[in-house]
């Protein structure tokens, strides 16, 4: 009895099994073909999962963005290219009008006679009609300039005034009569002796004040010439912490260059240390200024330029010595220049008398106050 248990149940579960399969396989191609049959783009074809679809999808709309921009850069491309195109047109030669002729009108080889006389024949063409239309120009600038003037003349007749009573009764008259649409009565206009007309240009009056200035240039010019050849007698010191006098004859004119290579060449023969160095080694004071090289002593001597304890403007001093009981006294007088090594003064510039000195600036103006009467 037990068997039959066992047939039984082994055909219950081969029936279940196959009702399974049979379910499965009855619903399972219902479900493949719904999933088939998605149409995305050209994918009507295609069987695989929603997530595949969806990337390809992406990828086909990549590729379209793709090509949309190939397209673009092959328009831009094309563009360049036109533009350059256009480049070489703007950048051809024009050729002349002659040249041009001459080379339509000269086909296969030729000698250089023929073309010379087919040059002539072209280039004379040419002038005749350039000729012409210069002909044509003036006679279109005269008949311009005609009937400019024509209307000038329609003007000033129209514009005539007259306050004389009589003239005008005479003109009414004249205007009655017959005759008067033909003949009209020409009235002279003269200048007001009367009126002032010094305000008004006059080219004789402008050319004899020109001529006038350019004279007195030339005779101001001439005058500073010869001030500037005067001759003037420097006193100098040549100053190593003690003065040693020197005078030197110089002209207005001469620059503070030139006085400190004469001097040097004085005073090479009495100090060692001054043969070896040039004028550029060495600087000027006056009245506790160290004067520029380019200064020249006629411009201290024209605008009279004072220092802080003198005239930078005369050079002929009377005395070398400054006394501190005669300090008043000296105020009104010169002091000798000095000559100092540069190499000296960037010593000693931290003791009297240097660290007084001080480079001069034009645009300074140099007094006296108590303290520098303290020092003299």
């Amino acid at each position: 009895m037990v068997k039959p248990k066992i047939c039984v149940i082994t055909y219950f579960s081969f029936c279940f099994t196959n009702s399974v399969k049979f379910t499965v396989a009855n619903k399972l191609p219902k479900i493949v073909f719904v999933r088939n049959f998605r149409k995305v783009g050209n994918m009507a074809n295609y069987t695989g999962s929603i997530a595949d679809a969806g990337r390809l999808i992406h990828i086909a709309k990549r590729r379209e963005r793709h090509l949309e921009d190939i397209e673009k850069q092959k328009q831009k491309i094309q563009a360049e290219k036109s533009s350059i195109l256009g480049i070489e047109e703007k950048f051809k030669a024009h050729y002349d009008a002659v040249e041009q002729k001459l080379k339509s009108s000269t086909v296969g080889l030729v000698t250089l006679d023929e073309m010379k006389a087919k040059q002539e024949v072209v280039i004379q063409e040419r002038e005749k009609l350039l000729a012409l239309k210069e002909m044509e120009l003036k006679l279109q600038a005269e008949q311009e300039e005609n009937e400019k003037k024509k209307a000038r003349e329609d003007c000033q007749k129209r514009s005539t005034l007259s306050f004389d009573p009589d003239e005008e009764a005479e003109e009414d008259e004249e205007l009655d009569s017959p005759s008067s649409s033909t003949l009209f009565k020409k009235k002279k206009v003269t200048k007001d002796p009367t009126v002032d007309t010094s305000f008004l240009p006059d080219k004789e009056r402008e050319e004899e004040e020109n001529r006038i200035r350019e004279q007195l240039r030339l005779e101001w010019t001439s005058l500073q010439e010869n001030i500037k050849n005067e001759e003037i007698n420097i006193a100098f010191s040549y100053w190593d912490g003690s003065g040693h006098r020197r005078d030197l004859k110089m002209k207005k004119g001469n620059s503070i260059q030139q006085f400190l290579q004469r001097a040097l060449e004085m005073l090479r023969k009495d100090f060692n240390e001054l043969k070896t160095v040039s004028s550029d080694s060495l600087i000027f004071v006056k009245e506790d200024l160290i004067i520029p090289h380019f200064h020249t002593f006629y411009d201290f001597i024209v605008t009279k330029t004072m220092g802080k304890t003198g005239p930078l403007f005369e050079f002929d001093a009377a005395g070398e010595l400054r006394i501190r009981q005669d300090a008043l006294v000296d105020t009104a007088e010169s002091h000798p220049a000095k000559v100092v090594l540069r190499s000296w003064y960037e010593r000693n510039k931290h003791i009297y008398p240097a660290s007084r000195w001080e480079p001069f600036d034009p645009n300074k103006k140099y007094e006296r106050n108590v303290e520098d009467l303290r020092t003299l």
